[in-house]
């Protein structure tokens, strides 16, 4: 089992910025990729960015250039720092982990695991 609890969603204007935290307990094995997705009422969840254990990192082309992905091995904690901000980018946003398929997959449904969500919201 693993646990993921996100942290840090709120509201701010555009062009600000916010940074989101996933604290994640359990299985290594199934911590090998971690992801950021989002998802707004009616449509598909999306995926943000994703990271694997060695480091390597992959960006949805909506958020490349704004949004970095980290992870802090020592303190099994998930990031998400998010910069300029768009009203776009409002959204319930979720962390989640996968075993170790190879490279940084960001198919939702390789996901094993999932947070309960933090919500974000940019006004314009």
């Amino acid at each position: 089992q693993v646990q993921l609890v996100e942290s840090g969603g709120g509201s701010v204007q555009a062009g600000g910025s916010l940074r989101l935290s996933c604290a994640a307990s359990g299985y290594t094995s199934s911590r090998c990729v971690m992801g950021w997705f989002r998802q707004t009422p009616g449509k598909e969840r999306e995926a943000v960015a994703g990271i694997r254990s060695d480091g390597r990192t992959r960006y949805a082309d909506s958020v490349k250039g704004r949004f970095t992905i980290s992870q802090d091995n020592a303190k099994n904690t998930l990031y998400l720092q998010m910069n300029s901000l768009k009203p776009a980018d409002s959204a319930m946003y979720y962390c989640a982990s996968g075993p170790c398929y190879p490279g940084v997959y960001l198919g939702w449904s390789d996901f094993e695991y999932w947070g309960q969500g933090t919500q974000v919201t940019v006004s314009s």
